[in-house]
């Protein structure tokens, strides 16, 4: 595995225990805290992105050790290869990835993993295909297949379908995790910035049983007046 040792090799160099430590705290990693146990070793997103690119032809094979490493880099690092690989291939290419992205998503298990990830590949994917897979991750116990199952249709909204989103967000309005509500109100926003009347129509629905933190996401857009609108009721 040379190549894959090379990509190790490079990320611990360009590694940094002060931004390690700090990455642990951003991304709370502490006992009983949503990352609790991930490990970082320091590297930027900038410079992961770099290596990325210089091994964005890395086998299949490779990345998938690659995503299985406990180092959070590790994975992202994989993750972005995975991305620009899906980018690049041809449909036939584009099933296989697609396909293990879903049996590999144990490990992507952190929300700039899913962000960076699930609309590249798994909404990419979709666009032309049925979609209960995603119901079934927006019914899943694991906080991070709930979030990909959101989080992948911004591919659609880009496209202009919103329907997905819109059922996806009914689905998961009484989720307990605040990053839940965070990725829901921000897909909202997401619809409301190609068609606000969708999102107006799903809110005034909605908005009394939204979490406020998801509200909040999802009218960040609005003029002030219609904000306190939402906020006051």
């Amino acid at each position: 595995m040379p190549r894959l040792n090379q990509v190790r090799a490079e990320l611990q160099r360009l590694s940094k225990p002060s931004t390690a430590k700090t990455r642990q705290w951003f991304f709370q990693t502490g006992h009983g805290e949503y990352s609790e146990g991930d490990i970082f070793i320091g590297v930027s997103v900038p410079e992961q992105r770099r290596v990325a690119r210089k091994y964005r032809d890395l086998p299949l094979a490779d990345v998938e050790r690659l995503l299985q490493s406990r180092y959070h880099e590790h994975r992202l690092t994989a993750l972005f290869i995975l991305v620009s690989q899906f980018q690049r291939r041809d449909q036939h290419t584009r099933e296989i990835i697609a396909k293990r992205y879903l049996r590999w998503r144990k490990q992507i298990n952190n929300w700039d993993l899913v962000d960076s990830s699930a609309p590249h590949i798994l909404g990419t994917y979709l666009l032309d295909k049925p979609r209960l897979v995603l119901s079934s991750l927006a019914a899943s116990r694991n906080l991070w297949e709930r979030r990909m199952s959101i989080i992948a249709t911004q591919t659609f909204i880009r496209h202009g379908q919103f329907r997905d989103t819109l059922n996806l967000a009914k689905k998961l309005l009484r989720d307990p995790h605040d990053l839940i509500h965070k990725a829901v109100g921000w897909m909202l926003r997401e619809v409301g910035d190609r068609d606000r009347p969708t999102e107006e129509r799903f809110l005034k629905r909605y908005a009394r049983q939204m979490p406020r933190t998801m509200l909040r996401y999802a009218i960040e857009k609005f003029p002030p007046a219609g904000r306190r609108q939402y906020l006051g009721r």
